[in-house]
């Protein structure tokens, strides 16, 4: 999808590189600490660059490393992988409406390639989909910016950390710098009053929740989160605030 022309020629996918740009050490720190954590863990060269591949999920790749290596039932792993990406089910639901049109391929490609900084930029930029077909595709553009940038720098690093796991200790702790990437875009996002509540109730859900198998917590935060959210929006619109109150200038929750 990088080499398409019609993809490259737009603005957009420069700016989007530009604004993914910034976060690309975060991510490529991340992404080498995985690729440490993989050989480390008894998996041969080989393995760990399919992985690296094919995956790209490293918080599925972690998660399944540990069961690789105790010789786990392929379900269980698979089980393991997919509840923990649970959350790009709701990635996809948000997009959907930006890139129904495409065709199926391209689509495919954009699930492969969807990760949770690009989404979060993505999301921060645009608010609802284009009307017009040059408009959707210079979105599509943007994304795929992202996308370059994030794939990128996380292919690199999660290589050089397989080719260089025995030099790298893992108790240096790059991997955390990713978690402050994300953490820097969410308080960007939280514009709001209601978006500022969503995310704390998702983080307060997902410790509360902690104790689940297979990470559940984080997709019962998710899920909770979106739920109350809506529900409180959807009361916030049939109870408008009464002349006079700060939301009904515009500063209520969105």
């Amino acid at each position: 999808m990088f080499l398409s022309r019609s993809i490259r020629s737009q603005p957009e996918f420069r700016g989007g590189a530009r604004d993914m740009a910034p976060l690309a050490l975060g991510i490529g720190a991340w992404g080498l600490m995985t690729g440490v954590a993989m050989v480390k863990s008894g998996m041969s060269v080989i393995e760990a660059v399919a992985m690296t591949l094919l995956v790209y999920a490293g918080s599925s790749q972690l998660a399944a490393i540990p069961l690789l290596v105790a010789g786990a039932p392929a379900w269980v792993i698979l089980a393991t992988g997919f509840c923990v990406n649970l959350r790009f089910v709701v990635f996809s639901l948000h997009l959907r409406p930006y890139l129904m049109a495409l065709p199926r391929w391209r689509r495919l490609t954009h699930g492969y390639l969807t990760a949770d900084l690009s989404y979060a930029m993505f999301t921060r930029r645009y608010a609802a989909p284009a009307s017009t077909a040059q408009g959707l595709l210079g979105q599509e553009a943007y994304l795929t910016g992202g996308y370059f940038v994030t794939w990128s720098a996380w292919m690199v690093m999660s290589l050089i950390g397989v080719g260089l796991a025995n030099l790298i200790p893992q108790s240096w702790g790059l991997g955390f710098a990713g978690v402050l990437s994300l953490v820097g875009i969410l308080c960007s996002m939280a514009t709001t009053r209601l978006r500022v509540l969503s995310a704390l109730i998702a983080g307060a859900t997902a410790v509360a929740a902690y104790a689940l198998p297979l990470k559940l917590n984080i997709v019962t935060g998710i899920g909770v989160a979106v739920l109350l959210c809506f529900w409180l929006e959807q009361q916030f619109v049939r109870s408008p605030p009464a002349a006079g109150d700060p939301a009904a200038q515009g500063e209520g929750p969105q």
